[in-house]
């Protein structure tokens, strides 16, 4: 925005315009400006965030324990994000968790993105899991819808960006990170019995 001499967002604005891609927040940041993006705008956009991506960036607490946890006792991890993959991959590497996963679904890694379910499903297929024994965790109602139309148990992350309505039909809420492992083996227990058996771990997928 300040590039093209434009008043720039504040975080709160910017969070309430993020959610399906890079595309849609150029779009959506232009049009509070009573203008449509140029042509250079989601390049200008990618090639500055590719400077600035891990400056500010952090991870919650007990996210690295967690996810190592999980891999340990035999889950395997995968992301499935509207950001770009290669900037995905790059962010996750800066915070030295990016060899925890088995898959990386970007907005551009696929023909849909979410909330078609399509999305999650691909990214799952990608990690080696199977749609009857993964749970979904996400903080955005394109996490629920898609989650839902794949049917997957979904978990709401209640620290992250999306207000708590978004997680509306969902089947559990976590507020700390450290929640996830007890509440994503309890619905798989669910779903399917036995899932807790120790020879059935490589098929878990969150």
């Amino acid at each position: 925005m300040h590039a093209r001499g434009l008043a720039p967002f504040g975080l709160e604005e910017t969070k309430r315009m993020i959610g399906d891609g890079v595309g849609a927040l150029i779009e959506r940041a232009f049009a509070r400006r009573g203008l449509r993006p140029d042509a250079a705008a989601v390049a200008d956009f990618v090639a500055d965030y590719g400077r600035a991506y891990a400056r500010a960036t952090r991870l919650f607490p007990g996210v690295a324990e967690t996810l190592a946890g999980l891999r340990e006792r035999g889950w395997r991890l995968a992301v499935c994000t509207n950001k770009l993959a290669q900037p995905a991959r790059d962010l996750l590497d800066a915070l030295r968790i990016g060899g925890l996963f088995a898959a990386i679904g970007g907005g551009d890694s696929f023909p849909v993105r979410k909330p078609d379910p399509a999305h999650l499903l691909a990214t799952l297929k990608a990690a080696g899991g199977s749609p009857v024994r993964a749970v979904m965790v996400g903080d955005h109602r394109n996490d629920v819808i898609a989650a839902r139309g794949a049917g997957l148990p979904c978990v709401f992350a209640a620290w992250g960006y999306g207000p708590p309505e978004m997680a509306e039909g969902v089947a559990a809420v976590a507020h700390a990170f450290g929640e996830i492992p007890a509440i994503a083996a309890h619905l798989l227990s669910l779903s399917a019995p036995g899932a807790g058996r120790k020879n059935n771990r490589e098929d878990r997928t969150p």
